[in-house]
């Protein structure tokens, strides 16, 4: 297996070209289970007729954990984006679509988003008070079973050069409610610091989903505190100013 081309370097993970295949190389601080449930999340995605790059195998590559999926190639949402920032809302437009196409399929082994999202609150290390606050707010919001991606952004999306829109990552899929994936990715263009894209974004999903904006805007506090999880120092100032909304309003 060749480890030559580097296509994409993230946290803890380089991801390598080699002809069809992309190989996702995990570091040594990604358990094994964690790199098996990724691949399981994807694999499950895959039979729902999304189109997402085939799961090929789960391997060892040079003493590193990796999984190997198809090659697809194309230009990220994000790169287009960034190409023509006049077509901002004609992309947003595809972006939200390909999002509620998503929100349109069901995945019943996949996990439930109200367990991770419980689950991470725990984590925060915040006052017992503003975790009670959350874990009860998380609580009342209604239960749902659609397809969540959980990290969905326009770096996540390739473009072929047919116009076919391939989503890729799905470390962090689940099911659960729409609103909350919503918020994760209004929040998501929020901490790069794009105020207007997020709010350009919000407002599509809201009106192409017919849904409420105040109720996706219930998501967020729960949404940052989980992302508090993943301890950027960097973040947490901003991710605080949402987190204390619930305490606030209660």
């Amino acid at each position: 297996m060749n480890l030559q081309k580097v296509i994409a370097i993230r946290t803890s993970k380089t991801i390598y070209r080699d002809g069809d295949l992309a190989i996702k190389v995990f570091d040594d601080s990604f358990s094994k289970s964690n790199v098996l449930n990724e691949a399981l999340n994807q694999a499950r995605v895959e039979e729902t007729g999304l189109l997402v790059p085939k799961v090929i195998e789960v391997a060892k590559v040079e003493g590193k954990w990796a999984i190997i999926t198809e090659f697809i190639e194309g230009k990220t949402l994000a790169q287009l984006m960034a190409e023509a920032p006049e077509k901002i809302e004609e992309y947003l437009n595809r972006f939200v679509d390909i999002q509620l196409d998503i929100h349109s399929r069901r995945a019943p082994l996949l996990n439930k988003l109200k367990d991770k999202m419980d689950r991470k609150i725990s984590e925060t290390g915040l006052d017992a008070t503003i975790r009670y606050e959350l874990h009860t707010r998380l609580e009342s919001m209604p239960t749902h079973n659609k397809v969540c991606h959980g990290d969905f952004n326009p770096s996540n999306i390739i473009i072929r050069e047919d116009g076919a829109a391939y989503v890729l990552d799905w470390s962090h899929a689940t099911q659960g409610n729409a609103s909350a994936d919503a918020a994760r990715t209004y929040l998501l263009f929020r901490l790069a610091g794009d105020v207007k894209t997020a709010d350009l974004y919000l407002n599509l999903f809201c009106k192409k989903s017919d849904t409420a904006r105040q109720y996706v805007q219930k998501w967020l506090p729960i949404v940052a505190a989980s992302q508090m999880v993943k301890g950027k120092p960097e973040e947490r100032e901003f991710l605080m100013s949402w987190v204390d909304v619930v305490v606030e309003l209660d």
